[in-house]
């Protein structure tokens, strides 16, 4: 019984997991037993974006206390507008758009590596700083455009293989190979070091600033592909698109048992624990609570996992 329990406590991953099925169960009850397999699919499709997200600010927080990356909702909107705005409607033109994802992404990224290691910002100030200008400017640029996503694009984001999303597919996929990444590659070594200790791992001779370099990229680029994907999804993009991705891209990881003082984490709880906010999200609605509610015990749950973890030390 022992040994279980410690297994249990070093997979924390698979709480996620069970707390989702517990919500769907509570759902489907709560309905009469109607929409079970919709409610499901839905939420891996849905879900699939949280863990887009998710995956750059796991990497982000895996490089030690103090990182997180706020900046991702203003990269998402922002990339969705300018991208939808590239291509504007012309699936010819999906080329133009998936370069300016890119450089959205990776613009932000660097800025964002500039503040935090030249100019000596904290992570969270400089991240959500950055993430204020890049709002201001999707706000002026919304002004000027109305396009819709291509076809083909729009196709992708809502296409199913037997009832399972093209996008949650994608997602299963790029979340066990970030997995096999961060537990069996050179860089997943140096970067759990670095989170670890980032002066420890200096000596030992590993590219601390390189690794944070890596890490912050990532997460503004997968930002901006999920922000074009769920434009996409949304048939096109919206100042409010991204509102929840602030709170939620924190949650997933923390949920889905990556340690927010760095140096652990777990790719495979980040799908967990996008479905289960995903289908708390839904419960609260059929059991008819508000989105206040839902943030209330969003926080709380955030709360006792940490409480309820090993991990103590301050961001």
């Amino acid at each position: 019984m022992k040994a279980l329990a410690a297994r249990l406590r070093e997979r924390r991953w698979v709480w996620s997991f069970a707390g989702a099925l517990v919500v769907w169960l509570i759902t489907v009850i709560s309905a009469g037993g109607r929409g079970a397999g919709a409610t499901l699919t839905a939420g891996l499709g849905f879900a699939a974006f949280y863990v887009m997200a998710g995956m750059g600010q796991m990497l982000v927080v895996a490089a030690g206390p103090g990182n997180i990356d706020l900046s991702i909702p203003a990269v998402m909107t922002l990339a969705g507008y300018l991208a939808i705005g590239a291509m504007h409607g012309d699936p010819s033109m999906l080329w133009l758009g998936i370069v300016v994802v890119l450089a959205v992404g990776g613009s932000v990224g660097l800025i964002n590596v500039g503040l935090i290691k030249i100019a000596r910002v904290p992570p969270m100030v400089a991240t959500l700083s950055a993430g204020f200008i890049m709002q201001s400017i999707t706000i002026a640029y919304s002004k000027t455009t109305t396009a819709k996503p291509p076809g083909i694009l729009m196709q992708f984001a809502v296409g199913r293989t037997m009832g399972i999303p093209w996008i949650a597919i994608v997602l299963i996929v790029a979340a066990a190979i970030l997995g096999l990444v961060m537990s069996r590659s050179v860089f997943g070594r140096d970067l759990l070091a670095v989170g670890q200790s980032e002066r420890a791992a200096y000596l030992a001779g590993i590219p601390t600033r390189r690794i944070t370099t890596i890490v912050y990229v990532a997460s503004s680029l997968l930002a901006a592909v999920t922000g074009l994907l769920l434009a996409a999804y949304s048939g096109g993009a919206a100042l409010d698109m991204s509102s929840d991705f602030l709170l939620m891209s924190i949650a997933v990881v923390v949920i889905g048992g990556t340690s927010i003082t760095g140096g652990r984490v777990s790719a495979a709880g980040i799908w967990g624990g996008s479905l289960f906010l995903y289908l708390m999200s839904t419960m609260l609605n059929v059991l008819g609570l508000g989105a206040g509610v839902r943030y209330g015990l969003t926080g709380v749950i955030i709360i006792a996992v940490l409480a309820l973890s090993e991990d103590h030390a301050p961001i």
